[in-house]
C-alpha cells in the first residue's frame, strides 16, 4: 500500500521503468547513476532530485509527467526542527540572497541525504536521527530550483577532505556540489587551507538579505543561534566576505578541485588494496631472504691413524 509521497513517485517511476522493459540497472546507466539509487527512490527511501526526475522523463519518454509530479510533491511533510532553530529556518524560507562561509562541513543546503544522515549519526539514531535528516532536507527545496534565490558559499578546504561517513558518501557530496554549482543561482567557492595570505573569517557565518531589505548574519553553535542585524557589524562582515571570495579560487578553479578530490576519494580505495598486497609480497620477500639456508649435512670420514 502506498502511504507517503515518495514511495507514490516511486511506484509510478516503477511503472515506467517496466513499461520500457528496463532493468533497474539499465536505467541507472542511461541517466547515469547507481543502480541502488534507482532502486531507493523506486521504494521511497530516497528523495530524488529534479534532474534525476528530468533525465528519468526524457530516457523513459514519459512526456514530462515524472518532473510535473516531482514539482507538485510536498516531500518533507511535519518535520520537526529545535525550538531555537525556528528563527533561521523562517528567513531562509524568506530569503532573496545567501552568503555563507563554513569552515567544517559541506553547508546544509548543498549536503546529500547520505552525507546529512552520516552527519547527524554522530548524534542521533533511530527515529530521532529520520527526523532531523527529513528535517534537514526539507530546507533545501528552494535553493536547488533553477529559479531559486541567490546561493553563494564559500567552502574551506577543510568541509572537502573531513571524512563523513565513508568514501562513497564524500565521493557522492564532490559530485553534487558540482552539480550544484551548475545552477544560475548557486555559486560555490573553495577556500585553499595551504593559503596563508587569506583573512578568514573567525567561524562560520551566513549574511542574509530579506525581502524587505533587512540584513542579518547568523552563526551557531551545538545548542543555539546567533543572530546580528547591527549594520556597522553587517558592512565589516560582508566586506571580510567580498574581499575573501575575490582572493580565492574561482568558481570554475573550485569545480576542478573538488573534481579532483572526488576522483581521490573513488582511487585511493584500490589503491590502498594494491598497496597492502604489494607490501605483503614485500613482507615476503624480505623473509624469504633472512630465512637461514639449510645445506644438507656431510659427514667426512676422519682418516684412520
Amino acid at each position: 500500500m502506498v502511504t507517503t509521497n515518495a514511495e507514490f513517485f516511486g511506484e509510478l517511476l516503477r511503472h515506467f521503468r517496466e513499461s520500457a522493459l528496463l532493468s533497474q540497472e539499465a536505467l541507472a546507466r542511461q541517466i547515469p547513476c547507481d543502480r541502488s539509487l534507482v532502486a531507493r527512490v523506486e521504494t521511497g527511501t530516497r528523495v530524488p532530485q529534479d534532474t534525476f526526475a528530468k533525465k528519468c522523463d526524457e530516457v523513459l519518454g514519459t512526456g514530462g509527467a515524472l518532473m510535473r509530479l516531482w514539482g507538485l510533491v510536498d516531500w518533507y511533510p511535519q518535520v520537526e526542527h529545535p525550538d531555537w532553530f525556528h528563527r533561521w529556518v523562517d528567513m531562509e524560507a524568506k530569503a532573496v540572497t545567501m552568503y555563507t562561509y563554513e569552515a567544517m562541513v559541506v553547508p546544509g543546503l548543498l549536503q546529500t541525504p547520505d552525507y546529512v544522515r552520516a552527519l547527524l549519526s554522530e548524534r542521533a539514531g533511530g527515529e530521532v536521527l529520520d527526523n532531523r535528516v527529513r528535517a534537514r532536507l526539507s530546507r533545501q527545496p528552494r535553493y536547488l530550483a533553477e529559479d531559486g534565490p541567490m546561493l553563494v558559499a564559500l567552502l574551506d578546504e577543510s568541509c572537502l577532505r573531513r571524512a563523513v561517513g565513508s568514501r562513497t558518501v564524500m565521493r557522492d557530496q564532490c559530485a553534487h556540489l558540482i552539480g550544484l554549482g551548475r545552477l544560475p543561482n548557486i555559486r560555490i567557492h573553495v577556500v585553499p587551507y595551504a593559503r596563508f595570505d587569506l583573512e578568514r573569517p573567525n567561524q562560520s557565518m551566513t549574511l542574509v538579505t530579506l525581502p524587505d531589505g533587512e540584513r542579518w548574519i547568523y552563526s551557531e553553535s551545538l545548542s543555539r543561534g546567533y543572530f546580528n542585524n547591527d549594520p556597522e557589524a553587517f558592512a565589516d562582515a560582508s566586506r571580510l566576505y567580498d574581499v575573501l571570495r575575490s582572493d580565492t579560487l574561482s568558481a570554475r578553479e573550485s569545480a576542478a578541485l573538488i573534481g579532483n578530490l572526488m576522483e581521490g576519494y573513488g582511487d585511493d580505495e584500490p589503491a590502498a588494496a594494491q598497496r597492502g598486497d604489494l607490501d605483503q609480497e614485500q613482507l615476503q620477500r624480505q623473509r624469504r631472504r633472512t630465512v637461514p639456508r639449510i645445506r644438507p649435512g656431510v659427514h667426512l670420514r676422519r682418516p684412520r691413524p
